[in-house]
This record gives structure tokens, sequence and C-alpha cells, in this order.
């Protein structure tokens, strides 16, 4: 599938962009979509954490490629049993706002998370299907309560974001405040967002001292500008825009790409015809053409690397005729194979996204879905993905690209197929159960658990249509000592870059 895009009229366009004389201690990083918000308890979303995630906000544990889980704000943490977890927290943190760390932040943070008072992604990503309560021992010492008890709750308090309680509930929609090394300093909404180096941070002093953030949508733009030297981090261009092996960088990024679909509705209701929309689509087809080489075939919402991750599934092969006979017995049993499907697909989720999207509807087309394509902004793309559903008036698949960079499925799975999980399209009680059987157990068990739901949601259930798990592509100025890694997706921290 060929691409035709003007990379002299790219170059110019990029070198028409305002820009500044950088100083030496300065970044500029240019992203592929704006940020709806900059909420840190909505960092778990990709976009949002590249930019708040460890640089503004900080979390009690950090996951580390390589090294595991190590500290953050908490220093140590113990397993008190029956589902308690006693946490000690580091001494002589402040926040941005010049308010002092303490226990009675982690309560905050926690409690606001679990709101229904605010849509706060972590929340009701990673903290779906668990009651948490806490007790505050001392300044310094907090307990923290899962029911059922959780094994892996210090892996799971890397992902919560910790707010000063000082503050109004509401105060960090617009203005975000953390014990992070940078400090929010300004949002010109559709130009850009800058950070600076707080001179109080607890920690090492970042060789970077201030960030700008600014917004392309076009990967060739972006690609182009770091070239130019008018951006110094593209974390996402595409394919066709890697080409200087000096500057650009790939990574297995922890990324899934999958279409959710509507098990409730017909004819998605049918397992044949979610069988269909397998069959028919050629995964291999955009390997090496607009996805990058090395990228997998999925068949699980998680990336390999995931404890439990069921090596035994194969993907579903390229078979139009097999998809074509699959609609053609569920139509002689009365389901409406010929209603129309509306497929929503989000604007710059990953590059190529909009060729990706055609190429599929085109395939689905091919073996006699009635498939009508919508692209839409992030906005509009986040009413069909997360409850309460948009109504829509007929059956809904959902173009989405997951992120789980944290080794466990806990991370996913009850958000993504729980009957109440916020993004699932399923409603299905054996499911419930396996969910809940996984989270809570240990070890060797845990792991075969987990081995056992993704086969029962990719063979019995056929939940999605899983695609791949991806490669990223990120070009880096040459003038920087940095080298992403698969936490990049996810997040950016600019206390990792060095110059040269």
């Amino acid at each position: 599938m060929p691409f035709k895009i003007g990379r002299t009229f790219a170059a110019l366009l990029a070198s028409t962009i305002a820009g500044q004389a950088y100083a030496q201690d300065a970044v500029t990083v240019v992203l592929s979509e704006e940020l709806e918000n900059v909420e840190p308890c909505m960092a778990a979303k990709s976009n949002i954490g590249r930019v708040i995630l460890q640089n503004v906000s900080e979390t009690l544990t950090e996951l580390v490629p390589g090294e595991g889980l190590q500290p953050r704000l908490a220093t140590a943490w113990e397993d008190k049993g029956n589902g308690t977890w006693s946490f000690t927290l580091r001494d002589g943190v402040t926040f941005s706002d010049g308010s002092t760390f303490d226990a009675a932040d982690v309560v905050f943070s926690l409690e606001r998370n679990k709101s229904d008072k605010f849509v706060c992604e972590t929340g009701a990503k990673y903290y779906g299907g668990m009651e948490l309560t806490t007790n505050i021992v001392d300044d310094l010492t907090v307990e923290i309560t899962s029911n059922p008890p959780q094994p892996i709750l210090p892996l799971l308090m890397s992902t919560l974001a910790v707010l000063p309680s000082e503050a109004n509930a509401d105060a960090f929609v617009d203005q975000p405040v953390g014990t992070g090394p940078y400090s929010f300093d300004e949002y010109a909404r559709g130009e850009y967002i800058k950070l600076s180096a707080r001179d109080d941070y607890w920690g090492e002093a970042p060789t970077v001292k201030s960030a700008t953030y600014v917004f392309r949508s076009e990967s060739a733009v972006r690609a182009a500008m770091v070239a130019a030297g008018e951006a110094d981090i593209a974390p996402n261009i595409a394919l066709q825009d890697a080409t200087n092996p000096e500057t650009d960088y790939s990574y297995p990024n922890s990324e899934t790409v999958y279409m959710r679909l509507d098990l409730n509705t017909a004819p998605l209701d049918d397992v044949r015809v979610r069988q269909a929309m397998n069959y028919a689509v050629d995964k291999e087809a955009f390997v090496g053409t607009i996805l990058a080489d090395g990228t997998l075939l999925a068949t699980g919402m998680t990336p390999p690397s995931t404890i439990g991750y069921n090596h035994d599934l194969t993907p579903y092969s390229y078979d139009l005729e097999k998809a074509k006979e699959l609609l053609a017995a569920a139509a002689a049993d009365g389901v409406p194979v010929d209603a129309e499907i509306t497929v929503i697909g989000r604007l710059e989720n990953f590059a190529n996204v909009t060729e990706t999207m055609e190429a599929l509807t085109s395939m689905w087309q091919e073996a006699g879905l009635n498939i009508k394509l919508q692209m839409v902004e992030t906005a509009e793309w986040n009413e069909y993905y997360s409850k309460p559903f948009a109504e829509s008036g007929g059956p809904i698949v959902v173009e989405a690209m997951h992120d789980n960079a944290n080794g466990d499925p806990v991370f996913s799975m009850f958000n993504k197929y729980a009957s109440e999980g916020v993004q699932s399209g399923v409603t299905d009680t054996k499911l419930d159960g396996m969910i809940a059987e996984a989270t809570a157990a240990t070890g060797d068990e845990r792991e075969s658990l987990w081995k056992d739901t993704f086969a029962y949601v990719f063979n019995d259930l056929v939940a999605d249509v899983f695609l791949w798990h991806m490669v990223g592509f990120t070009r880096v100025n040459e003038r920087l000592d940095f080298e992403p890694s698969i936490k990049t997706n996810s997040e950016l921290q600019l206390s990792q870059i060095k110059f040269k």
C-alpha cells in the first residue's frame, strides 16, 4: 500500500512554524494530538501521561523496565495480611503549590480517583472490581486494604498520581499540581504546554530545565520538525517517516490495537458474525507496509510480556470464504447480517490510523458486511468508548489502542471485559468470575488463571477483533542523550533526558 507524502512540503511547513533559539537546557516535544485535559487522574491515557506522569505528578511506586518495581513517593511497603499493605512515605517532599506531602494526600488522591464525581481514567481502569479503604497510621505511614485482597497492590500504586489534599477536589482539571520535578506553567489551547524544573524538588535536579509541548497532526511534519531543529522529540511518527537510523528508534510500545465489539446488539450478538469479522481481516498485509516490521498479530488485550499471556492461542487466519460462509449461516438463521454497522475510529490514535481503518472497512465490506466508517476526534470517540456509551441506534464497533506496560492483566481485564467495566462491550457472568478469581490469585495460579481467561475471551466469546501488538517509532534530536523504551508511549520522563 504505497504512500506519496510530500516530504519537501512537510519540511517547508515545519520551517514556517514559529520556533525559538532553544537554550541548551530546554527541549521541545511535538505530539500527534492535543490533550483533551491535563487532569492527573486521567494520566492513564497515553497522550496525557506523556506530559503529566512522573513529570508533574508522581506515584507511590514506579515500574522501571528491566529493574522491576521501584520506590517513588513510597520508600518501602509491607504485606500486613488480609489484603492490607503498609506504605512508608518519603519525608521532606513538597508539592509544586508549596504544601507538604503526607499520608493524607495519598488517602485524598485514592478517594478522588474512585469518586463518582469525577471521570478518572485511573480509578475506572485499574481499581475496578475491588474496594479500597485506607488507614493513616501517622504522617508518613498509610495502610491500604483491598477487598478482595489484591496481591499486587504495590504495583497498582504505580498508577496513582498523588495530589495535595489541601486543595479543592476539582482544582486540578486545568492546573495540575504534583510532587514531580516540574511545575505546570501554561497551557495555550491549540498552541503549546510549558513545564519548568522546580528548585525545591525532593530528588535529583533534572538536566532539562524547561519543556514546551506543541501539537502537529501529520507524522511527516513532526519528523521534519525534529530534523530541522524545530523540536527535540517526536514520540510517535509513522513507519514511512522513520528514515534516519541516527535519530529514529523503534521499540515494542506496549500498545494493542483492537476493535471493541458490542456483544449485546444484533448482528454482533451472534458469535458467527464476530468470527467472520476476524477471518475477513488480512492482518499480516499491514505489517511492513503501513505498520512496522516486528508488529505482532494479537490474540489478547495485553502484550506478550504480560504474565498469563496465552502463547498457545493462534491468531485468526485470513480466510475470506470462511467469513462469507459464517455470515451466510447466520443469515439463514434469521440474523440481520445486512444491518448497518458503524465503525468509530479515533483520528491520530496511531500513525497511519486512517489508512488502517479504511483498509479494514474495505475488507469487511468485501466479506459482505454493511460497514460505515466514522473517523472522529478524541472527545467524540470517547463517548462511544467509555460508559455511558453514546446512543447510536444500531451496532457499533470501536477502534481502540490499549496500553499495558505494567506486566499484569489486572491493569486491563476488568475495565475491558467485566460486565461493570467502563470500556467493556461484554456482559458475561462466567467471565466476571474468571476475572475476579485471577485478580485475587498469586504466583503460578495467577498466571494459569489469566491464561484461561485470555483463552475464554478469544475462543469462546470472540469478544473483539484483536489486531496487533504495536511497534512504535520515535525521532530524537541528535543533541539529546535519550533512548525510548516500552514506557515512552505512556510516559515521557523529562528527568531521564540528558544532553550530549
